[in-house]
C-alpha cells in the first residue's frame, strides 16, 4: 500500500507530534518531512504531500482541504512564540518586517494591526535582516524557537495569540493537520492516536531536549502550547479565515 506523505513542521512546538508518530505503529504507513511552515503549506498545495500540518491561512490557497485530526498547535491566551518586537508602541509603527518563515502569523499581525490597533503600517517582506529593527519605528514578525530568550531585548513585545484573545474572547490555532484529498477512515484513527500518544509522553519529550537557561521548554510545551482542536479553536480558525480575506 502507498505510504501517506506527510509534512510536519520542524520546530519544538511539534515534538510532541513526532514524537507520538515516531514510537507508534503508524510510522510505518507514512512518509514525513519536516519542513519551515510555509513550505509545509506549499507542499499541500503543490500536491508533493497528502497532509500537512499547515499554517491555517494557507488553506485559502487549497482548491479542496479538510481538517483530518483532534489535535492543532494553538494557545489560549500568550503562547511565547509568535510575536511581534517593536521599539515603539505598536500604535505608533510605520514599517513591520514580516518573517518569511511565516504565513498564518504575518496575517495574524496584519487582521490584529488594522481591526484591533487600528493601524496600517508600511509592510517589508523581504528584509535582509527581518529579525532586527533599530529604527524606532519598524517592528518585525517573528515566529518559532528563534523567538525563545528575545522578549528582554525590545521595549515592546506583543504576544500575537493574547492580542488575538484580548480582541476576540477566542483562542488561536496558527496549525492544522489539514488533507488535501479524502483520507481513509482507519489510517486518521490510528493518525490521532498516534498524536495523542506523542501528548500524552510530553514528560519523556523534554528529558531528550536540550534545555535552555533564557527559556521554560516545559512551560512552554506543557502550558504554553494548547493542542486540543476544540469547537472554540474550529471558531477562531474560520473567524480568522473571514478577516484574512477582508485584509
Amino acid at each position: 500500500m502507498n505510504k501517506i506523505k506527510i509534512s510536519a513542521v520542524s520546530y519544538t512546538n511539534t515534538k510532541p507530534f513526532l514524537y507520538g508518530l515516531q514510537h507508534s505503529a503508524v510510522k510505518d504507513r507514512i512518509d514525513l518531512s519536516l519542513d519551515m511552515p510555509s513550505d509545509c503549506a506549499q507542499k499541500l498545495i503543490d500536491n508533493v504531500v497528502d497532509i500537512g500540518l499547515i499554517p491555517v491561512a494557507a488553506t485559502l490557497s487549497l482548491p479542496q482541504w479538510e481538517i483530518v485530526s483532534n489535535y492543532c498547535i494553538g494557545a489560549v491566551g500568550a503562547v511565547n512564540s509568535v510575536f511581534i518586537f517593536s521599539n515603539c508602541d505598536i500604535r505608533d509603527v510605520k514599517q513591520i518586517q514580516l518573517d518569511p518563515e511565516s504565513r498564518s502569523s504575518n496575517n495574524l499581525a496584519l487582521v490584529l494591526l488594522k481591526n484591533y490597533w487600528k493601524v496600517q503600517p508600511g509592510l517589508i517582506k523581504n528584509a535582509p535582516d527581518y529579525a532586527a529593527s533599530a529604527d524606532e519605528h519598524t517592528a518585525f514578525v517573528q515566529i518559532g524557537d528563534r523567538t525563545f530568550g528575545k522578549t528582554e531585548q525590545y521595549k515592546y513585545v506583543y504576544d500575537l495569540a493574547a492580542e488575538w484573545q484580548k480582541f476576540t474572547g477566542l483562542p488561536f490555532v496558527f496549525a492544522a493537520w489539514i488533507a488535501n484529498k479524502p483520507i481513509p477512515a482507519d489510517f486518521i484513527k490510528e493518525f490521532n492516536e498516534a498524536l495523542r500518544y506523542g501528548l500524552a509522553h510530553r514528560p519523556e519529550l523534554l528529558k531528550e531536549l536540550p534545555q535552555r537557561a533564557d527559556f521554560d521548554l516545559q512551560d512552554y510545551l506543557m502550558h504554553r502550547l494548547d493542542f486540543d482542536l476544540t469547537e472554540d479553536k474550529k471558531k477562531a480558525l474560520y473567524l480568522f479565515l473571514n478577516y484574512i480575506k477582508a485584509l
